[in-house]
Parts: C-alpha cells; structure tokens; sequence
C-alpha cells in the first residue's frame, strides 16, 4: 500500500498557482466554440442580455416606489405613468426568466457535447501512446487525473460563462452605488474580500490533496471492482478474501476521510470568522443608506434602489469569488486534463520507409537485448536468429524466458534496450509503425473477452469488415468458432458476457475459438498466435491446427505454445531460456539433443503415460 499522506506532505499552491492555470481558459473556451458555435454564440448573446437585468429591475423598482410617493403627495392622482412602469417592470421579469432558462438549457446542451468530445479525446490519446506507456503506473496516475474532472469540465463552461455574466452585472450596479455614494464600495469590499482569500486558500489544498492521492483513489476504485465483481466472485467466496478486501478499502479510504476532515474543518472555521467580519461590514453599509434617507439627502426610491443595489452587489460578488475558486481549482484539474492530451508518443528511428509488398527474406534478430523500464536485469541478453519468409517458427521455454516479450518486440510494442530486428533486411525501427503493425494478426494468451455482441467480438480483428457477414462466418469457420454461433440463442447477434441484459457467458474454449476467428479476419502476412488453443479440448485443438497449418501456407507464422504436440507442428522450433537461445533446430533434430526441449518433452509426454 502506498504510504499515506497528509496535507502537510502535499505540494503547495497559491494565488500565483491558480492564476497560472487560468492561463487554460483561452484555449478551453476556444475548444467549446468549436463544439457548436451557434450554440455558443446563442449562450453568451443570453447571459449579456440577462446580464442587464438587475439593474433595469432595481431602476424600474426605484421609479415605481418615486412615482407612488408623489402621487401619495399630490392632491391630483395621475397614475398612468405609474402603470406604464410596472408594465415595464414585469416585462422585463418575464423576459428575464425567459432569456434565463434559455441559458439554462444551451449550457446543458453544450456540456453534454463537450463531455462527449473530451472523453472520445482520452480515448483516442490512450490509443495513440505505447504500451510501455500503458504499463507505467505514472501514466495512470496521468490518465486519472485526465479522466477524473470530465464532469467538473462541464460545470467549468457553466462558470466560466457564468463569471462572464456577473461581471456585467457587478459593472451595471457599481456604476450606481458610485453615482450615490462611493463609500459604500469600499465598505462593500470589505464585506467579501476576507472569504475570497479563504475560498482561495482552501481551494488549492483541496486540489493538492487531491492530486497527492491519486494512486490511492486508483486503488479504491480496484478495491471496489474486485469486491464486487463477476468475474473475481469465484475466488473472493472460495478464498474468503471478502473481509480482507472490504477492511483495506476501510483502512484506505478513512484514510483519506481523516485528510480531507481535517481540511473541511479549517476551511469552515475560517469560513465563519471571514463571514462575521462580512456581515458587520454589510450592516454598516445599510446603516449609512438608512441615515442618509432620515436626512433627506437621497429619497425613498433612491434607498429602495441603494439597498436592493448593496445587496444584489455583495450577493453577486461573493457568487463570483467563490466562482473564481472553482474556476481556478477546475483549472488546476483542466491543467491535468491538457497535459495528458498533449505528451506525445516518441517515435524512435521512424523514417516511414515503403513497407514491402510481399516479405521476401524474413525477420533477422541481431544481438537483441531488453529490459523492462525500471527493471533491474534483462529478459533477453543477447539473442540472435531468423525467422524464414514463409516459415512456421515455434518459441518454447519455461514461464519468464522471454517468450512473450520477444513478441513484444516484433511487434513494437517496445523498442529493444540493444540490437535489432530486421525485415528483409531493414531495421523494423525505419517503418511507420502503424503501417508495420497493419502486417500482424495476432492472438494474445490473454485476449480481451469483449462484453459486446459475438459479430463485435470476432470483427474487433479486421474492424472495417464488421458488416461483411461473409468474412465473419469464414473466419469464424476457420477458427471453429462457426459452432459457437450455431449453438447461442441469438447467433452473431448473442450478446457475451454477464455486464449487460441478455448477456450470455460462454466457456473458456468458446471464447478461445472466438479469438482465434479475430486472427483470420486479418489477411495478414504474418500470424502470431501465443497460446492459442490453451482451452481447447485435445480434438478441438487438432482440428484447429490442422486448419491453421492450412491457412497459413505461404505466411510467416510464430506459435508460443506450451503444448508440443501443437510446436511439434512448426518448421523450426527457438528454445528460450534465461533470456537466451538454448536451442534452435526441427521437433526431431531437437530430440536428438540432451537439452532443454527434450527434457520438457519428455516430462510433458510422460503425464499421457
């Protein structure tokens, strides 16, 4: 478990800090424009309209409350322009509720697209990155403050635009207040200032202690997924681990419950103190209108308009310093959000040559060593071979050889510590990798068990041909997942796995069948297959070697097996061990040799015996 942290132990932020990341807000804005412009234009031509409301209602309110003065004076009453103003008054109550809840809904509206666009964007980045990016735990941490304030990035548009508005409000009304009296400006901000600095102040521990704890929350979000879960309830009921598992989230997560208490309660009681201070200074403001109405320096109107102005002024402020706060905490987090968006993937050596038509020679591995970024030894150390054009080449050794990782390599997933490999004789580091990888049909060991329709799950290999029913079945047929679609209620439309209604979960075997079908739905040039028929039952995997023996003719395939009556099938078998070369040669040239094939042979074979 990570070590635990207090709010002492975080990084400090200040004022500076938050006007930094206000520095976002341009091209945060510019990026919701793009979502819909007519939306955007219609949304902030709302709140400037809205915006002028207050002090034409106030002014309004000022003339009715003169005018009935005067006609209670007036021993002639006139009341004409007296109804004109509250028909005027109540115009613009009508209009102002209008233009209101039409400000309403285009912020929902905008916030729905843009929470679309900004999670389709993570999505996108994540497939953009490397693997050794994916299998970095500070690259979650990344991707999880990333992911974590997407709702937060909406209810920034709302205030953001919202600040706008109140500005010019505050504007119109301060305008006002300094035509009667400049004192109360002053008296004014003496009644918000102090709570700013507080919200200010808290607002950047509450982002620090946030951030801090990023992996943590990770963890309570694994914590939570494997406590209730399908897929992990086998284990937790058979091993008991529900009681382990639900007091370490506890101690986890009280934890944090303890940091953020202790945060809570000093921002609330500096919160008071700042709020006192406040009030006194309102009432010292509303105090100065009364007495200078008991004068006859300013008429009724004149205090009904001073008062409702004071008030509406102190509202609006502290509404927008507390609005500040959370647009610069939001910021902090939109800093997170574009810092992700923005790393780009290192593209080593890759000068996009022509990939051939046709691979004439094969793969050539010279001297390849690797090891894993912050590993302390090497997995390979210093392996050399080739893989024929058109050949069947098996890789075999015991669990941690370097199997899977040389895959990794031939793939560029990642990139050699040292050495290279060569297609026809170029280093595969020159192509452009996608290209390069458009090459591979590939079935992983631990293949992704999508819970979308089987028609998703076997087109996820070729995805451009998800509507050709024809290359479906075929594949399917090749992989023997034909009798998979035969035997589900629904056929390719059956919808796998237990997350969604009318899921059906299938066996080991069916779902392996399924993924060998993703390998054939990709003409490709080279197969890889690791582990491939693991679940399989002995008939069902003879029966699809043969087919894959078949299928393959004329492609450059590689087979990790632990199975050797599946490697015995291969033209040339590699024997890893160490992260070197044990053996290298055909099933029955290897059993001529006292070494490591021949003994893990035989150890296999003597279980059959």
């Amino acid at each position: 478990m990570s070590q635990l942290k207090s709010i002492s132990d975080q990084s400090q932020f200040s004022l500076r800090k938050n006007l930094q990341a206000l520095n976002q807000l341009p091209r945060f804005i510019k990026e919701i424009y793009k979502v819909n412009p007519l939306l955007f234009t219609s949304n902030v031509t709302s709140r400037v309209l809205s915006a002028l409301t207050p002090f034409a209602t106030l002014w309004v309110g000022k003339l009715i409350i003169d005018e009935i003065v005067l006609q209670v004076n007036s021993s002639t009453k006139t009341l004409d322009h007296l109804w004109i103003l509250v028909g005027v008054e109540l115009a613009i109550i009508i209009f102002t509720d209008l233009i209101n809840r039409w400000t309403s809904l285009t912020d929902s509206l905008l916030g729905d697209q843009y929470s679309i666009q900004t999670s389709v964007t993570i999505i996108n980045k994540a497939a953009e990155v490397d693997i050794s990016d994916l299998e970095n735990s500070e690259f979650y941490d990344k991707l999880e403050r990333a992911r974590q304030q997407t709702s937060g990035r909406v209810g920034l548009l709302s205030n953001v635009l919202g600040q706008i508005q109140d500005i010019i409000v505050v504007l119109s009304l301060v305008a006002g207040l300094i035509y009667f009296s400049p004192w109360l400006i002053v008296l004014l901000l003496l009644s918000i200032f102090p709570g700013f600095v507080n919200e200010v102040k808290f607002s950047n521990s509450s982002y620090s202690l946030s951030r801090g704890w990023t992996a943590e929350r990770r963890e309570l979000d694994y914590l939570r997924y494997i406590g209730a879960n399908d897929k992990t309830a086998k284990e937790i009921k058979l091993f008991n681990l529900s009681s382990f598992i639900s007091d370490r989230f506890q101690k986890l997560s009280y934890s944090y419950y303890l940091e953020n208490r202790k945060l809570s309660i000093r921002r609330n009681l500096f919160g008071a103190l700042y709020a006192f201070i406040g009030t006194l200074s309102y009432y010292g403001a509303y105090v100065l209108i009364i007495y200078r109405t008991v004068i006859g320096l300013i008429s009724i109107g004149d205090l009904t308009f001073l008062s409702g102005s004071f008030n509406r002024l102190k509202t609006r402020l502290e509404s927008m310093f507390s609005r500040f706060t959370r647009i610069s905490e939001s910021a902090l987090y939109l800093n997170d959000y574009y810092e992700f968006i923005d790393q780009k993937a290192i593209q080593k050596n890759n000068e996009n040559l022509e990939l051939p038509k046709k691979i004439k020679e094969g793969f050539v591995f010279e001297d390849l060593h690797f090891k894993y970024p912050e590993a302390e030894t090497e997995v390979l150390k210093g392996v050399s071979f080739n893989i024929k054009a058109g050949e069947k080449m098996a890789f075999v050794g015991e669990n941690g050889a370097g199997k899977s990782t040389l895959i990794k390599l031939i793939l560029r997933f990642y990139e050699p510590t040292a050495g290279r490999i060569l297609l026809d004789g170029i280093d595969i580091r020159r192509y452009d990798k996608a290209k390069y990888q458009e090459m591979f049909g590939v079935i992983f060991q631990d293949f992704v068990k999508y819970e979308l329709s089987l028609r998703e799950n076997i087109a996820v290999g070729k995805i451009a041909y998800i509507d050709d029913e024809k290359k479906i079945l075929a594949a399917s047929d090749m992989s023997l997942a034909k009798e998979v679609i035969d035997d589900v209620p629904e056929g390719l439309s059956q919808k796998l796995g237990k997350r969604f209604a009318k899921g059906l979960e299938l066996s080991g075997g069916q779902w392996q069948k399924i993924a060998l079908a993703r390998a054939y739905m990709k003409d490709a040039p080279v197969l890889i297959l690791d582990e491939p028929t693991s679940a399989l039952d002995a008939r069902a995997e003879y029966e699809a070697f043969q087919r894959f023996i078949g299928l393959t003719e004329g492609k450059t395939s590689i087979i990790i097996s632990h199975r050797f009556s599946t490697v015995r099938m291969a033209d040339r078998i590699l024997v890893l061990k160490n992260g070197l070369i044990s053996e290298i040669g055909t099933h029955e040239e290897l059993l001529q040799n006292a070494d490591t094939y021949k003994e893990l042979f035989e150890l296999q074979a003597a279980g059959y015996q």
